[in-house]
């Protein structure tokens, strides 16, 4: 009898060691991502915080370090220092520039195609009407290398009209330099700006997607360091997964407007209609890429680029895209 409680006893200490053991061995299957998102709150660059808390990422076997950095170029940066495994949303130019110079970056998946987010506005007593009012007027961008300084210089060739580009930040930062007058026209991304033109604080001078050539060009990209790529495609592999089924859950579910809600303060109603309206689910396809003859020619006018890519550097710059 006392050899049987011994036996149950020395049982039961093995199953509570086995289920320890199993407990740590998930644990450390758990690979924490260091991830650089641009423009904090943005719809489009939510995926990460909204997975993360909604407990997909962790289904996954991802847990995410978020930086929110002020663009796409400080995000890029971050990148290419491996200070940030992945990248979300770099502006397509930049990531062209940065891989033709031999940086350790690559892109993994589409971030935004299309331009329907993007927006430039004027305070609402601003003299300016129209584009052709802008002349020797000063015009915001993010950071260099970003979407917003690409679509920046395509307004002045496409309009024909002599602005100045300055680069201020985010948008709360080109708000407040706009609503001060350090300069004249902000740029924001809905939700940003989006309560402000709605209660006639600001006008809208004109969106990215006006320029027919954004329209169906894939804009923003997330990149990672090429070491992480590497010697991580798993995690990789995972961290994608998840990524696609929180852009699932974020345009099926309405907990999903419910936790972005909360986290931006931004009320639900105005939310459900601004994803609606500024982010349709086609543009944010992570497999899809379009526009790149189109992308290398605007880097290549910017001088971001020498040249354009030849085949074989375009096929090991889209190596590692995202594929369903």
């Amino acid at each position: 009898m006392k050899f049987a409680r011994t036996l149950a006893a020395a049982w039961a200490a093995s199953v509570f060691a086995g289920a320890l053991g199993a407990g740590t061995l998930a644990a450390r299957a758990e690979d924490t991502i260091k991830i650089a998102v641009g423009q904090r709150g943005n719809w489009d660059t939510s995926p990460a915080e909204v997975g993360q808390q909604a407990g997909i990422f962790k289904k996954h076997g991802i847990v995410l370090d978020i930086l929110y950095t002020q663009g796409s170029g400080e995000t890029q940066q971050a990148v290419i220092s491996n200070s940030a495994n992945i990248g979300v949303a770099v502006g397509t130019s930049g990531a062209l520039s940065a891989f033709s110079k031999g940086a350790p970056l690559r892109p993994i998946s589409n971030s935004t195609t299309g331009a329907d987010d993007l927006f430039w506005y004027v305070r609402a007593d601003s003299p300016i009407k129209s584009v052709k009012d802008a002349a020797g007027k000063t015009i915001s961008y993010s950071t260099g290398g970003s979407s917003t300084n690409l679509a920046v210089n395509t307004f002045i060739k496409y309009y024909d009209v002599a602005m100045k580009p300055t680069a201020v930040g985010g948008p709360a930062a080109s708000f407040a330099q706009t609503m001060s007058g350090q300069v004249d026209i902000g740029w924001s991304s809905a939700p940003f700006g989006v309560k402000d033109m709605r209660e006639g604080k600001i006008r809208m001078l004109i969106r990215m997607s006006d320029v027919p050539a954004f329209k169906n060009q894939t804009v923003r990209m997330n990149v990672s360091n090429l070491t992480f790529i590497e010697q991580n495609p798993d995690a990789l592999k995972r961290f994608r997964d998840a990524y696609k089924e929180t852009l699932d859950f974020m345009y099926s579910d309405p907990k999903a407007i419910e936790i972005w809600s909360k986290w931006t303060g931004v009320p639900v109603d105005l939310a459900t209609s601004m994803r609606d309206e500024f982010f349709p689910r086609k543009n944010l396809q992570l497999d899809r890429v379009s526009g790149l003859d189109e992308a290398m020619a605007d880097a290549q006018a910017m001088k971001f680029i020498s040249a354009p890519l030849t085949k074989p550097q375009m096929d090991d710059f889209l190596k590692y895209y995202y594929k369903p």
